[in-house]
């Protein structure tokens, strides 16, 4: 898997989080039992997507030069 590919991953997680995230709020408003499990849900995704970044980051660049013949 390239560094791309990573940081594509560690893009989708955030979105996960970002919508366990709203959705945990929503619910601790109104006073609900699933805000915490949602909560927790969002961690985890937020988690998910650090660890994408951290081997993105690590990951070499591609080499987009073309080797002279």
């Amino acid at each position: 898997m390239n560094r791309e590919q990573h940081v594509k991953l560690a893009d989708d997680a955030v979105t996960h989080a970002e919508r366990l995230a709203g959705w945990a709020e929503n619910s601790a408003r109104e006073s609900k039992p699933d805000a915490e499990p949602l909560a927790a849900a969002g961690a985890l995704w937020d988690s998910i997507a650090r660890t994408h970044l951290l081997i993105a980051t690590a990951t070499p660049a591609a080499d987009d030069t073309t080797p002279e013949a």
